[in-house]
């Protein structure tokens, strides 16, 4: 499945989204940008004080400023951004952006909810029109795990249980964290095909579903 004018031989480009503060040096996201030539960070501003609609306008900017397609990868409340930019942005399946690995979501919908995240709550419950990895931690003290469950159903996301890795940032000592590279290339090995053609929703879902040495416990 592809769209007319479209050159789908590019690579794709890797941006990443970081959540409430940004990611430090020596964040995963962080050490991917610096080793990776395809991989930049979305500069969303006010990292302290998130507003969601600018936070949505820099992601809109960003894709439509780089050489399609475009995979996300998001952090934290970095993947509620994603998710309100998917909702608040339509696209055709697949395109521009392609592919999406959502890690350690925020939960804004919980009671008590941080005032930094509550302008981003609800969390949307539209399908992403991308295929989408969504990993969670057992004991991230941000979001419960059957919580990241319920969003990634809701978002049509694969689901892959992390295990106990805190909100799988720095602190968690990932470093480069090369099982997230591995799902990170099957997320871009799900959005197109060998010749660079959009993937039908179903085809990436059963790439999205073969399990790999990274996985813990993976769901569909």
């Amino acid at each position: 499945m592809g769209h007319a004018n479209y050159d789908l031989s590019i690579q794709p480009s890797v941006l990443t989204v970081p959540g409430l503060g940004g990611s430090g040096p020596a964040h995963w996201q962080s050490l991917w940008e610096r080793s990776r030539p395809d991989t930049a960070r979305i500069e969303l501003g006010m990292w302290d004080r998130p507003h969601r609609n600018a936070w949505v306008t820099k992601i809109d900017q960003a894709v439509a400023a780089a050489r399609a397609p475009v995979i996300l990868v998001g952090h934290s409340l970095g993947c509620l951004a994603i998710a309100w930019w998917a909702s608040m942005s339509p696209q055709p399946y697949g395109w521009p952006v392609a592919g999406a690995l959502l890690v350690a979501p925020a939960d804004v919908d919980r009671v008590n909810v941080a005032s930094e995240l509550a302008p981003f709550a609800p969390a949307p419950k539209l399908a992403l029109p991308f295929p989408s990895i969504l990993v969670a931690s057992t004991d991230d003290p941000w979001i419960t795990v059957d919580r990241a469950h319920s969003l990634a159903v809701d978002w049509g996301s694969h689901f892959v249980d992390y295990g106990a890795h805190g909100h799988i940032n720095a602190a968690s000592g990932l470093g480069h964290w090369p099982e997230g590279l591995e799902m990170l290339e099957r997320v871009i090995a799900a959005a197109g095909g060998p010749h660079g053609e959009v993937r039908t929703p179903g085809d990436a879902r059963a790439i999205l579903a073969r399990a790999k040495p990274g996985d813990h416990r993976a769901h569909a």
